[in-house]
């Protein structure tokens, strides 16, 4: 069914706080699941509302936490995320993060005792739309093997980027080091769908089709031997740098029981005027360049324009995703 913008996100603020979650974490929460669902993101939007109420009424996500910030270097802010949700960590790093850059040239956030990132696109956006260049690095449950090997070691461990275009939308890249992100397997497995034979392999290393097989195996990394290398080196800057646990540490953020997944989240936001006054408007001829030819488009805008189209006409909202929201409260 359709459904406009504020109706979901109100029905889905009231189910997270039925549940428990304190209202300022539901309500990070609820904008952050709802603008996934409105750019497109499927995997990471309304679908994870019965997965993270689960973890929050079994203890697995603390809906009560309170996040603990500070300051140790001029440049750097650590967050404690306390075995929350992640997205009340995430707003804290947008309104603390561009002072601190604007001060120094530069910022890094490092967030540890954490959970799911999301739409990691969502959050590095909105410090292009301050004017600043920011990349986001996260880890996330054991799924991908070392490139050779078959035990799970790696998450999809994404990457993501944004920077502003003078004149123009922020130019936004999102992206996991798997094939595809988890979350594209878990829709389909929902959906009681088939995948592609190059997202996963099943348990023995043999490629499969069914989700099921895929979700029990690992994920194919993104670009072979570069993509697990890609993956090892997030695994250190969202982990190891932040204290977090490593992702063949980290429990499932999809199943409803068990320990806490605490894993990290590292943030570097750069003032582009700390190098040029002018970088904006170079940027801008590089993104006219790259548009000037037939069939291409510049990353992000896909989800920039369903959001825009959201906010115009509603969401449309499979009903059993309506339904299983709906037995929550």
């Amino acid at each position: 069914m359709h459904m406009p913008l504020k109706e979901a996100e109100t029905l889905v603020q009231a189910t997270f706080q039925a549940n428990g979650v304190l209202p300022e974490t539901a309500r990070s929460v609820t904008n952050a699941l709802v603008q996934a669902e409105a750019a497109g993101q499927y995997g990471h939007g309304l679908r994870r509302v019965p997965a993270y109420i689960g973890q929050a009424r079994s203890g697995k996500v603390d809906g009560k936490a309170r996040y603990v910030a500070s300051r140790p270097r001029p440049a750097v802010l650590t967050i404690d995320a306390a075995l929350g949700y992640a997205y009340p960590a995430f707003d804290l790093a947008v309104e603390r993060l561009p002072e601190i850059a604007r001060e120094q040239g530069i910022a890094l956030c490092l967030i540890h005792r954490s959970h799911h990132a999301g739409v990691m696109a969502l959050t590095v956006e909105r410090f292009a739309e301050q004017g600043l260049t920011a990349l986001m690095f996260a880890n996330a449950p054991a799924s991908m093997a070392a490139w050779g090997g078959r035990k799970r070691l790696f998450g999809t461990n994404p990457i993501a980027f944004a920077t502003p275009v003078a004149g123009d939308d922020p130019l936004v890249i999102d992206l996991a080091l798997s094939t595809v992100a988890a979350g594209k397997i878990m829709a389909a497995r929902q959906k009681g769908e088939s995948i592609p034979e190059a997202w996963a392999f099943d348990a023995d290393g043999n490629p499969t089709t069914d989700p099921n097989e895929a979700l029990r195996g690992v994920m194919a990394p993104s670009g072979g031997a570069k993509g697990a290398a890609l993956a090892l080196m997030v695994e250190i800057l969202a982990a190891g740098l932040t204290g977090s646990n490593f992702s063949r540490e980290a429990s499932s953020f999809m199943e409803e029981n068990g320990t806490p997944p605490s894993v990290g989240q590292m943030l570097v936001v750069i003032d582009p005027a700390a190098g040029t006054a002018s970088a904006g408007e170079r940027i801008a001829e590089l993104a006219q360049e790259m548009v000037s030819e037939e069939g291409v488009r510049l990353p992000g805008r896909r989800g920039q324009n369903a959001r825009r189209k959201a906010i115009e006409s509603g969401l449309h909202i499979d009903d059993e995703v309506l339904a299983s929201i709906k037995a929550l409260v």
